[in-house]
């Protein structure tokens, strides 16, 4: 009789047994002589109960796999929970090139949460080479722990590597003079960090650069070209909507409205959606854009501290900012009403289409927190794509 491999099974007298127990059977080859073949054993070796097989997988394969977790987290819990499990897990998932990896949710850390263990697993994501993380830690260094100088440099450590996130904040900085004084200011560099954010892709970064070019703000004015990026700026938005909404797999019909009115006889939209009528201008509303992990850390951090940076500073009236002030009057107020302010275009063209448009009320002016005259409402808040501010610079500006 023949097994399924065509070998056939032994007879007892051709079975002999050796000392190491090894079964040897005997057959004849084409030429009519006696060979030995081994029989495998059908038996699994004995395993010691105090072993572990996973210390036998290479580093190399562990180090791959932590990799691929790393780069597709969802959360921070998704890395944190394998450096918890076992000491080995911990020292390879600790690896510069599994850090280098960890994707941006890796470094969504709740405010409630920071500690000083999460301040040096940031800072240890950094020194590996993570540009998320380099950009993450920049700005809560900046913005919430008050140290420019080390946030700046972390910030611009990540913008050298093409980071359009950084690229972007440090463009806002320089529009602002953020962490120095009025005369800090440097439109030209602002507006050249932009260019580059917005070549990468960044979306605010070009909504900010096509409103600089209405407004002649640091760069020469050109109403067309700027008008053409503002557009550029709203059907990249709706791509990564309908992009976001496939992958999710989600109707695409859900994502947005249509509105048959034509512009601009928009009647006031329900705010209460939570959506962004980013291509109002063709009757078209897509849901906000989620808000990146470092401006979500600094909405709580200062949420829990009372809403408030400091005495006399305010925070940016865009939800999904989270942007203090580093000094009185730093940011721009609302013209017309003076109860809202932002950090820059971007984020007052946002929050004017999804909030502000239908709170504003116009008021000849409004008093500081000293009682002090801030502004004249010259009602110039209407004009142009920007709503809140638009083309006028003089009507929202430092008092």
């Amino acid at each position: 009789m023949r097994t399924r491999g065509g070998v056939c099974y032994p007879r007892v007298g051709d079975v002999f047994l050796p000392s190491e127990k090894r079964l040897v059977v005997k057959r004849r080859d084409f030429d009519g002589e006696h060979m030995a073949r081994r029989k495998r054993k059908r038996i699994s070796p004995d395993v010691p109960s105090d072993s572990d097989l996973f210390d036998a997988l290479p580093d190399d394969l562990v180090i791959y796999i932590l990799c691929k977790l790393s780069s597709t987290a969802t959360c921070p819990s998704d890395l944190i929970n394998v450096l918890i499990t076992c000491k080995k897990l911990n020292g390879l998932g600790l690896h510069s090139l599994v850090l280098s990896k960890a994707s941006q949710k890796t470094f969504a850390i709740r405010a409630k949460n920071w500690s000083e263990s999460a301040h040096r697993f940031l800072k240890q994501c950094a020194d590996s080479g993570n540009t998320e993380a380099c950009y993450t830690l920049g700005m809560i260094r900046f913005y919430c722990l008050h140290n420019r100088g080390s946030g700046a440099s972390m910030m611009a450590k990540a913008a050298i590597s093409s980071n359009a996130q950084a690229l972007y904040s440090l463009a806002v900085i320089q529009f602002n003079g953020s962490g120095g004084s009025k005369n800090d200011k440097d439109l030209r560099a602002g507006v050249a960090l932009c260019a580059r954010a917005a070549f990468l892709g960044h979306i605010d970064a070009l909504r900010e650069l096509g409103h600089c070019l209405q407004d002649g703000y640091g760069v020469r004015q050109n109403i067309t070209e700027g008008r053409r990026f503002l557009v550029q700026a709203n059907a990249r938005e709706l791509a990564a909507v309908i992009s976001s909404a496939a992958a999710s797999r989600v109707p695409t019909r859900s994502c947005f409205t249509w509105n048959p009115l034509p512009h601009p006889h928009l009647p006031p939209r329900d705010m209460s959606c939570g959506s962004c009528p980013l291509l109002s201008d063709f009757g078209c509303n897509v849901p906000a854009a989620e808000a990146h992990a470092a401006n979500r850390f600094m909405t709580e951090w200062f949420a829990v501290r009372g809403g408030s940076p400091g005495p006399g500073l305010r925070l940016c009236s865009h939800v999904g900012c989270g942007r203090p002030e580093t000094r009185r009057h730093e940011f721009r107020r609302c013209s017309v009403c003076g109860t809202v302010n932002y950090c820059s275009r971007a984020c007052q063209a946002l929050d004017w289409k999804m909030r502000h448009k239908a709170d504003c009320t116009p008021t000849e002016r409004w008093l500081d927190d000293d009682g002090e005259v801030e502004g004249n409402g010259n009602g110039d808040a209407e004009e142009g794509d920007g709503g809140v501010n638009g083309n006028d610079d003089n009507g929202i500006g430092e008092s």
